[in-house]
């Protein structure tokens, strides 16, 4: 069956938004919008697998909803709503979780991390996380996903469950007139070179607001230019220049983390940068390195905080969006319930 290229992606409102989000995530968004129908989403139902302050949760709901809009997706190009303001994901996801199997879930490794050794007493919700994000990304039939390396293995799931209800109702399927690829096995978008930024102070650690020890970790999407700035010269790094091909950032958690955030702030490959600053040591590095930063971020931040004073407007735009994206759950939803056997 040939399916619409659509894209499917989400974030959670679980965080003060950073640099890590932005180019491993949202920037990458953007230009998909040329190519593809897109659906981005604020996947709050996926937020409260863990207790979340509900003040922060909604605050945080209209934050990441601000950047999306900053950054360039086009609410009238693209949808751009909160997932529990479409009832098809959880009712979807139900579905999943009778599809999946219990060890596909427990080979999750995401689950294994979060939970440590703490897995019986997380909730029911984290350990069917993965059926969720199957469903979030099924509901629309999307084609394309773009993913970071730490979600490509609840992409390969998404794609067991399709393959599975496609074959588990395969008659269901042909009887109700539905081509025998109901659901697509949806692809992975893996690009640029950035896409998991590490904190600024160990280059072995994912740049995250949860595990920062301190602010000079992490850029913040509302940090300000003197902040952005202050955190790039502060960044650690190593006594020696950089080398003059990626193969010398080998072991070098520091460098190769900063290259690459200069690389994908401007666009370029890693060799591209190293062959400008190859030889050059990080006291010529670092300041060209804020001073691109603070030419990308900083407008960012001010347009992100333009549409935080007018909460009423980004409401507007989560509530016409999700009002789009019912329109083409439902559809599908009322083609998985005939499927499956379900009276109307």
């Amino acid at each position: 069956m040939s399916f619409t290229p659509r894209v499917f992606s989400g974030i959670k409102p679980s965080g003060d938004l950073h640099l890590g989000n932005y180019l491993g995530a949202i920037s990458r968004f953007v230009p998909l919008q040329d190519t593809h129908e897109c659906i981005y989403c604020v996947v709050d139902l996926h937020a409260v697998t863990v207790w979340q302050d509900p003040a922060e949760l909604r605050r945080m709901t209209l934050e990441l909803t601000a950047a999306y809009l900053a950054a360039g997706i086009d609410p009238h190009r693209s949808i751009i709503f909160n997932q529990s303001q479409v009832h098809q994901h959880a009712e979807l996801a139900w579905i999943f979780n009778c599809v999946a199997r219990m060890g596909w879930m427990s080979r999750m490794t995401q689950f294994k991390d979060k939970a440590g050794k703490n897995s019986e007493n997380v909730s029911l919700g984290l350990f069917a996380y993965p059926s969720l994000m199957a469903a979030d990304i099924l509901l629309y039939k999307a084609t394309h996903v773009p993913v970071g390396e730490d979600q490509k293995q609840h992409l390969e799931l998404t794609r067991d469950i399709a393959q599975k209800f496609n074959n588990d109702f395969a008659s269901s399927i042909a009887d109700k007139g539905n081509d025998a690829e109901f659901f697509p096995l949806t692809e992975p978008v893996i690009t640029g070179p950035a896409t998991r930024v590490r904190s600024l102070r160990d280059g072995t650690k994912k740049m995250s607001k949860s595990d920062a020890r301190s602010d000079m970790e992490t850029i913040y999407l509302t940090d300000d230019s003197d902040s952005i700035a202050k955190k790039i010269k502060k960044a650690k790094s190593d006594p020696e220049p950089l080398p003059e091909n990626e193969k010398g950032l080998e072991g070098r958690p520091e460098a190769d983390n900063l290259v690459g955030i200069f690389a994908a702030l401007s666009s370029r490959s890693k060799q591209s940068v190293l062959d400008e600053f190859g030889g050059k040591g990080f006291g010529a590095f670092k300041p060209a390195l804020a001073e691109l930063a603070v030419t990308q971020l900083a407008p960012m931040a001010s347009e992100m905080q333009r549409y935080l004073d007018d909460p009423a407007e980004i409401e507007r735009v989560l509530r016409h969006g999700s009002e789009r994206a019912s329109e083409l759950a439902e559809p599908t939803m009322r083609a998985v319930r005939d499927i499956v056997g379900f009276v109307r």
